[in-house]
């Protein structure tokens, strides 16, 4: 999948869900992994099945990405040129449902630092090595909800169009420098994302959801064949080719009947 020049990979939200997943493709393909997230009791799990199912290292990297100082240490990491990075994988995020007015102030900061800032940071820290060295990767995890502005998704849907729009520019800043971006553009995934948002999961159709494997798998093919964009399943991009040219008062109107039960 990789230039034989890559080892190392950082991923973040590598605790659970589609973070998770990447970390354990990448060790698959033969990639080392620094693994970050909050729950230091799950990265220690995850680090034990990388070395013993894959044959691969694992360091784990604690870090709440909302707290500026331990955002500044994963930085620090990836600027370690004595230990180079050669992909990142920004997978960390999270969601809130409800009426915006309604929604702790703190909460939804807290969203954006996550969803965005550390995204802008991480990506910045990375670079200035994998440039120097004229190789390396950028992952970034956005979704279809980036695409439109969804009702009761108020700031979840800003933030990943926040990371879509980013990395598309940053796709056309890098061309010719050996350095590649992928813009992972997911639907419904099938991780604990839901669970802390209070969705209603049966208003989705099982066949529908994706799990988180089958995301970071597809996702890492289309790095392999040179492509600036994944969107998983058929399905999706379907959905998200539709979503790019539905004018927006038509699809609001779409959305706004398909958010009704949750109002």
């Amino acid at each position: 999948m990789q230039p034989t020049s890559w080892r190392t990979a950082l991923v973040t939200g590598a605790s659970s869900g589609t973070g998770q997943a990447f970390a354990l493709a990448l060790a698959r393909r033969g990639i080392d992994v620094v693994a970050v997230a909050r729950r230091r009791d799950r990265l220690d799990a995850l680090a034990e099945e990388v070395r013993s199912s894959h044959g691969r290292q694992v360091e784990v990297l604690t870090a709440d990405l909302a707290d500026p100082a331990q955002l500044a240490a994963v930085e620090a990491r990836l600027a370690d040129g004595a230990r180079p990075v050669d992909v990142l994988v920004n997978a960390a995020g999270f969601g809130s449902q409800g009426r915006f007015a309604t929604l702790a102030a703190d909460d939804e900061e807290r969203q954006v630092r996550v969803n965005v800032v550390a995204v802008v940071r991480l990506t910045r820290a990375a670079l200035d090595g994998m440039m120097a060295r004229g190789t390396g990767a950028v992952v970034n995890v956005s979704s279809l909800a980036g695409q439109q502005a969804i009702p009761l998704w108020a700031t979840y849907s800003a933030t990943k169009a926040f990371v879509t729009t980013m990395t598309r520019a940053l796709t056309e800043e890098l061309r010719g420098t050996g350095v590649r971006s992928l813009l992972v553009v997911s639907g419904f995934v099938d991780t604990e994302f839901y669970d802390h948002t209070g969705f209603d999961r049966s208003l989705i159709p099982k066949p529908v959801w994706m799990q988180p494997q089958q995301v970071a798998d597809l996702a890492l093919r289309d790095l392999e064949r040179g492509r600036t964009e994944s969107v998983p399943g058929l399905r999706f991009r379907a959905l998200g080719a539709a979503s790019w040219v539905s004018p927006w008062p038509l699809t609001r109107r779409v959305l706004r009947v398909a958010t009704r039960r949750m109002w």
